[in-house]
C-alpha cells in the first residue's frame, strides 16, 4: 500500500479489520490463563469479532448504540471491541480497577445496551444485560464467522467513549472517532514500512503489553500497531517483577509496553538480584564507568542482565506518565532502547514521540506527524490536529474539547529544546497523574473524605514522585476525639484502587491558610506536606491499603470500622487467602516478598514492614529447561530402559491395576500420588503407559535440590563433590524440577504451567513429604491450585506395599508385593475452591 493509499483508503476502522484477515494464521494474542498460556491467531479473533457483531445485531444493537467493556485485557476483550467496530456500535471501555458504582453510572449515562464484563464483576448491579468476557466465545459460537456486512461509517463517526478516571464525581468521557484513531495509526504505518525489511529476521515481534486495553495508549500498542507488523501481543494477569522478567524470557518478548512504575520496579528487581548475589557494588562501579562507552561495549558488559531477559528483548515503551530520567538512564546504559512519548486520551494517545532509534534523553520526543503543538507564554502545551478528540461526554451533555481559540489546552507544561524535542516540565491543572498513568481528581478524594464522620474539612494535593505525583490528604478534624486513620480507611473503601489515599496528615492549625477569596492556599499546604512527609514518602498511615486488600480478599472485613477489625480478619485468613494476599501485595507495591517471612507475619504492621523492607527469599530456586531437551530425553529413556526399569522389577515387580482408566486419554496430564519413599517414581514410571512415561516431569522438594546445587560449607570434599554431581544427574535422569516447601512455590507453579504448555506431563506428590506411619498426610492446598488452574486431567495413583518394605529395611520383595493403583482421571473447573479440590483429590487417592 502506498503512503497516499494509507491516507485515503481507510474511512473507518472497519477497513482496518483487513489487517487481521491478512495475518490470519499468525499468532495475535498470547494470554495467561491460570498457569497456562493460551494463544489466539488473527483469524480466530476476526472470526469471533464477526460472530460478536452478529450477536449485537441479534440483540437489536445498532450503529451508535453503546456497549460497555469492563474487564482485564484479553483476546476476548479484543474480540468484543472489534465486533463493536464491525457493527458500528460505540465501545465504552471501563478500567478494570473502577468501582461497580462508577461502572453503573457510566452505563446509565451512555444508555448502554449491553455489558461485556469479567466474571469477577458478576455481582455488580448494572442497568443492561451482561455477557461474561471469559466465556464470550462460547456465548457467540452459534453465529457465522463469515464476513459481516457493516454499516457505512465515516472518520467522523464515534468509535468509543473513554472515561479518563474511575471518579466518584460526575463521570466525564472523551468521545473518540474513527478518524481520531486513524490519524494516529497512519503516520506510524508509514514509518513502519521503512523498517519492515529489518523486521523480517526477528519476526514475529512480541509485545508484552502491561497497559490496559481500556486506555487509549494500551489500545494503540495492543490493538492497532501489532497487526501492521504481524506482531504478537502478550497479556498477563500478574505484575510481579520476577514474573514479568520470566515472561519476557520464556515468551521471547521483543518490546515491553508499560507505565513508568512497572519499568522502575524491574530496575529494583535487577538490583535486588545483584544484591542477593553480593555483586551490586561491582555492578554500580561498572555502571558508572560505562557512561560514555559504545552501545555494543555496554551491551557486552551487562550481558548477564540481557541473559535474564532473553536475547530477543531490546526495548521499553513507556506510556501513561512521565518516566523518571534516572530510570531511563539505567536501561539505556545497559544497552536497551527506551522509547518515551507524550499524549493524552483527548489526543487519542500521541502528541509527541521519541524515535525508537534516535531517542533524546529526558525528552518526550518530537511533535507527532499530523499534530500541531505550540507552547504559550505560560509554558502550557496547546495542541490541534485530527488526533484531538471530538468532545467530552458528561452525563447526557456534550462539551467541546477544543477551546474557542481552536486549540486544545492540555494543562501540561513543557519547553522546546534546541534539538527540536520537547521536555516535560509539569502540570498546571489540579489533576494528579500517578506513576501508573492513572488520573486522580482531588475533588473526588475530598468528597469521599468530607463524607466521613470527624472530618471538618480537607485538601488533597499531589506530591512529586519520580516525575509524576501521588495524592496526599491534609485533614482538619472536627474534634480532638476524631480519628484521622479511621476516616482515611473509610474513605478508601469508597474509592477505586488507584485513588487510594496512602499519604496523609492532620493539619496542625485550626484552619488552612487561605487566599483572599477564602480558598485554601494550595502552595502553602503543599510546602507543609512536603516538609512533613517528604516528597518521595511512601509510608502508609493508619489502617492503610494492606487492610483494604485483606477486606477485598476475604470479604469478611469489608465493612470494618476500625483497623482492629481488619487485624482480626488477618488472623482468620485461610492459607489460600494468604497466598492471594501475598500476590496482591507484591502486585501493588512492586516487590518480591519472602514467603517464609510472610508466613510468620501475624499483624498488619508486620506486613507493612515487609513491604518497606522486603527480605530476599532465603533460597534461590532454578527452573532449567535443558532437562526437557530432546538430547536429555534420549539419555533419560536409555537410562530408564537399561537401568531403572530392570532394577524396579528386580527389587519388587509391581502389580498394576487400573491402566484401563487411561485408555483414550492423551496428555498433558497432572499425575498425583501418595509419597512413601524417595524412589517412588520408579514404580510410577513402570505403571504409566509409554505416552505418559516418556514425557514426564517430576516435582522434587526444592530445598533438597538447592542443597545439591550449593552444598553446605561444613561438608567434606567428597560429600560436596557427591552433591554437586547428584544435581545434574537427578535432573537429566528423572527430569525433576523444584517444588519448594518454604519459599518460591508460586514460581514453581508458573514453571509447571510452562511444562504443560510444552506438552509435558507432570508428577506431584501432594503430601509434600514421605509418610512416617504408612497413612496419607493431608494434601497441601497447592495441589488444588494446580488442578484448577492448569485445566488438564488429574490422574490419581496410589502406592501400596512400599511402606512395609521401608519399615523393615528390606530391598527385595516378591512380585506383586508392591501394588500400583491408577484411578479415573478427574477434571475441575477453574472457579472451584482449591481447598475443596485438594480434599477431593486426597479422597480419590485414599479410596484406590
Amino acid at each position: 500500500m502506498t503512503d497516499a493509499a494509507i491516507a485515503t483508503r481507510r474511512q473507518s476502522l472497519v477497513e482496518f479489520a483487513n489487517e487481521y484477515a491478512a495475518r490470519r494464521d499468525e499468532i495475535a494474542v498470547a494470554q495467561r490463563r491460570g498457569y497456562r498460556m493460551e494463544r489466539w491467531t488473527y483469524g480466530r479473533i476476526l472470526d469471533d469479532a464477526r460472530r460478536f457483531a452478529r450477536e449485537l445485531e441479534a440483540r437489536g444493537i445498532a450503529r451508535g448504540d453503546a456497549v460497555l467493556l469492563w474487564g482485564d485485557s484479553s483476546a476476548e476483550w479484543t474480540v468484543a471491541f472489534m465486533g463493536c467496530v464491525l457493527r458500528g456500535a460505540v465501545a465504552v471501555p471501563i478500567d478494570p480497577v473502577s468501582t461497580p458504582d462508577f461502572a453503573a453510572r457510566v452505563a446509565r449515562d451512555v444508555s448502554a445496551k449491553l455489558v461485556v464484563r469479567s466474571g469477577k464483576f458478576a455481582a455488580a448491579a448494572l442497568p443492561a444485560p451482561a455477557l461474561d468476557i471469559e466465556t464470550l466465545s462460547e456465548a457467540i459460537a452459534r453465529h457465522s464467522p463469515l464476513p459481516f456486512d457493516s454499516p457505512p461509517l465515516a472518520r467522523t463517526d464515534t468509535l468509543e467513549i473513554i472515561f479518563t478516571s474511575g471518579t466518584t464525581a460526575e463521570p466525564r468521557g472523551v468521545v473518540i472517532s474513527h478518524g481520531n484513531v486513524l490519524a494516529n495509526i497512519e503516520p506510524v504505518e508509514r514509518e513502519i514500512r521503512k523498517y519492515l525489511c529489518w523486521e523480517r529476521p526477528f519476526h514475529p515481534l512480541r509485545f508484552l503489553n502491561l497497559l490496559p486495553l481500556s486506555h487509549i495508549f494500551g489500545q494503540t500498542m495492543g490493538l492497532f500497531i501489532p497487526p501492521l507488523l504481524g506482531a504478537t501481543v502478550i497479556h498477563v494477569d500478574s505484575l510481579k517483577p520476577w514474573e514479568t522478567i520470566e515472561t519476557i524470557r520464556r515468551e521471547r518478548v521483543s518490546v515491553l509496553v508499560a507505565v513508568p512504575r512497572l519499568i522502575e520496579s524491574l530496575q529494583r528487581e535487577i538490583e535486588r538480584g545483584l544484591e542477593r548475589k553480593g555483586t551490586l557494588e561491582t555492578f554500580r562501579r561498572n555502571f558508572a564507568a560505562s557512561e560514555k562507552r559504545h552501545f555494543l561495549l555496554r551491551w557486552w558488559k551487562f550481558r548477564a542482565v540481557h541473559r535474564q531477559f532473553g536475547w530477543k528483548f531490546w526495548a521499553f515503551i513507556s506510556g501513561g506518565a512521565a518516566l523518571p530520567e534516572q530510570t531511563e538512564t539505567f536501561w539505556n546504559r545497559l544497552g536497551y532502547a527506551v522509547v518515551q512519548g507524550y499524549g493524552m486520551t483527548e489526543t487519542t494517545s500521541l502528541i509527541s514521540l521519541n524515535h525508537p532509534f534516535r531517542t533524546g534523553r529526558g525528552s518526550i520526543g518530537r511533535v507527532f506527524p499530523g499534530m500541531e503543538i505550540k507552547v504559550d507564554a505560560n509554558g502550557e502545551v496547546l495542541v490541534r490536529g485530527e488526533n484531538v478528540a471530538m468532545s467530552y461526554r458528561r452525563g447526557r451533555e456534550s462539551e467541546a474539547v477544543v477551546g474557542a481559540d481552536g486549540w486544545f489546552h492540555t494543562g501540561d507544561l513543557a519547553e522546546l529544546g534546541p534539538d527540536g524535542r520537547y521536555y516535560f516540565k509539569g502540570r498546571s491543572k489540579s489533576v494528579i497523574v500517578t506513576s501508573a498513568g492513572m488520573k486522580v481528581y482531588p475533588e473526588d478524594l475530598e468528597k469521599a473524605l468530607r463524607a466521613q464522620k470527624g472530618v471538618r474539612d480537607c485538601v488533597v494535593i499531589g506530591l512529586p514522585h519520580g516525575g509524576n505525583e501521588e495524592p496526599c490528604a491534609a485533614l482538619l478534624l472536627a474534634s480532638a476525639e476524631a480519628n484521622g486513620a479511621d476516616a482515611i480507611a473509610q474513605a478508601n473503601r469508597s474509592l477505586a484502587e488507584f485513588q487510594q489515599i496512602r499519604q496523609w496528615f492532620v493539619w496542625p492549625d485550626a484552619d488552612f491558610p487561605r487566599t483572599p477569596t477564602q480558598k485554601p492556599a494550595l502552595a502553602k499546604i503543599r510546602a507543609a506536606a512536603e516538609a512533613r512527609l517528604g516528597a518521595a514518602s511512601a509510608a502508609t498511615q493508619g489502617a492503610g491499603s494492606v487492610s483494604n486488600l485483606i477486606a477485598q480478599i476475604t470479604g469478611r472485613a469489608a465493612g470494618a470500622a476500625s483497623a482492629q477489625e481488619a487485624r482480626d480478619a488477618l488472623a482468620g485468613m485461610s492459607s489460600l487467602d494468604r497466598v492471594e494476599l501475598m500476590g496482591a501485595m507484591e502486585d501493588r507495591y512492586q516487590v518480591d516478598l519472602s514467603e517464609a517471612k510472610f508466613a510468620e507475619a501475624t499483624t498488619i504492621g508486620q506486613l507493612e514492614r515487609l513491604v518497606r523492607e522486603p527480605q530476599a527469599a532465603p533460597v534461590e530456586h532454578i527452573f532449567p529447561r535443558w532437562p526437557q531437551h530432546w538430547l536429555a530425553k534420549l539419555v533419560r529413556l536409555a537410562a530408564y530402559y537399561l537401568l531403572v526399569w530392570p532394577a524396579t522389577y528386580l527389587l519388587a515387580a509391581p502389580r498394576i491395576k487400573g491402566r484401563e482408566n487411561l485408555r483414550g486419554l492423551r496428555g498433558p496430564v497432572l499425575v498425583i500420588a501418595n509419597h512413601v519413599t524417595y524412589v517412588d517414581i520408579g514404580w510410577i514410571l513402570a505403571a504409566l503407559p509409554a505416552r505418559f512415561r516418556h514425557r514426564l516431569a517430576t516435582a522434587m522438594r526444592g530445598e533438597r535440590l538447592a542443597e545439591m546445587r550449593h552444598p553446605a560449607a561444613n561438608l567434606g570434599f567428597f560429600a560436596k563433590l557427591s552433591e554437586l554431581l547428584s544435581y545434574p544427574l537427578v535432573l537429566v535422569f528423572f527430569n525433576v524440577f523444584p517444588l519448594p516447601k518454604e519459599s518460591g512455590f508460586m514460581r514453581s507453579f508458573s514453571f509447571v504451567g510452562d511444562l504443560v504448555d510444552r506438552r509435558w506431563n507432570v508428577l506431584v506428590f501432594p503430601e509434600g513429604l514421605t509418610t512416617t506411619d504408612g497413612r496419607l498426610a493431608p494434601f497441601r492446598s497447592g495441589i488444588g491450585l494446580l488442578a484448577t488452574r492448569l485445566g488438564i486431567p488429574v490422574v490419581p495413583i496410589r502406592l501400596d506395599g512400599l511402606f512395609e518394605l521401608k519399615k523393615n529395611e528390606r530391598h527385595f520383595a516378591a512380585p506383586g508385593t508392591v501394588r500400583v493403583s491408577i484411578g479415573k482421571p478427574l477434571r475441575f473447573p477453574a472457579n472451584q475452591d482449591p481447598e475443596v479440590v485438594a480434599r477431593e483429590l486426597q479422597h480419590a487417592v485414599e479410596k484406590l
